[in-house]
């Protein structure tokens, strides 16, 4: 299992308990700073939980979870939200809110929890948005104006206003076509390349192996609530599991 001097995260003995089923169990692994990480899985083998743990949304049955040096387990609800600045998140389909336009959706992190002031909020928006791709025209367009892949460059641009240290991304490429998820994939890339000197760390949830041999500096493949093989992308194409091969064979 690879670990890390000095790593973005650190998941510590966790157990996840719901009723009689273990959906994590005593797992441990560390998130190198600075690089994209891609946990793979097949459906049911607690990736979504993870995820939740990493956020502190879920609190484990037993074991701790450290993020940038923070254990999570010991802050209260007032912590765990000011905590939450240092995430930014790219949810599956982008979520963005329906009545609000793209502009609109990636300055309200701005206007909750900043002191900027109107004029510079919406310059702060507008140069995410054109970081992100998207022109000025589709500024105040509502999400449902906006194509799939224009969905997810507003989400991501939300998602990088609060400028956080670490970028967690939920099946980003599910339910895309292609040429979108190419797309999606160069802006993952790019984005955490722009923020390198941020030492910005990105964790990917997924089950597009493709995307996972292309972009990822390092895989774990998660299964029935434990990591099995946790690996550099060139060395996981060739772990000797099974179940991996099997994986990477669909």
């Amino acid at each position: 299992m690879l670990t890390f001097e000095n790593p973005a995260i650190s998941v510590k003995g966790v157990t996840k308990i719901y009723g009689e089923q273990t959906i994590l169990n005593d797992l441990s692994f560390d998130v190198e700073r600075n690089k994209i990480t891609t946990i793979l899985g097949f459906s049911g083998a607690g990736k979504s939980t993870l995820l939740k743990h990493i956020l502190g949304i879920t609190q484990p049955t037993k074991g701790t979870v450290e993020v940038l040096g923070q254990d999570l387990t010991k802050l209260d609800k007032v912590g765990l939200r000011e905590f939450r600045k240092n995430f930014g998140m790219l949810f599956q389909y982008a979520a963005l809110f329906d009545s609000f336009t793209a502009a609109e959706n990636v300055g309200f992190p701005l206007s909750e929890f900043t002191k900027l002031k109107p004029a510079e909020i919406n310059e702060k928006v507008k140069d995410l948005l054109i970081s992100v791709g998207i022109k000025e025209e589709s500024f105040n367009r509502l999400p449902s104006e906006l194509s799939g892949g224009m969905r997810k460059r507003v989400g991501l641009a939300r998602a990088l206003a609060l400028s956080p240290h670490i970028m967690l991304y939920d099946e980003p490429t599910t339910g895309l076509d292609p040429i979108t998820t190419k797309m999606v994939n160069n802006l993952i890339v790019d984005t955490a390349k722009n923020h390198k000197d941020r030492e910005m760390t990105s964790v990917i949830i997924s089950h597009d192996v493709k995307a996972t041999m292309e972009i990822s500096d390092y895989v774990a493949f998660l299964d029935r609530g434990k990591i099995i093989e946790y690996l550099p992308v060139e060395e996981f194409r060739n772990s000797d599991k099974e179940l991996v091969q099997e994986f990477l064979r669909l």
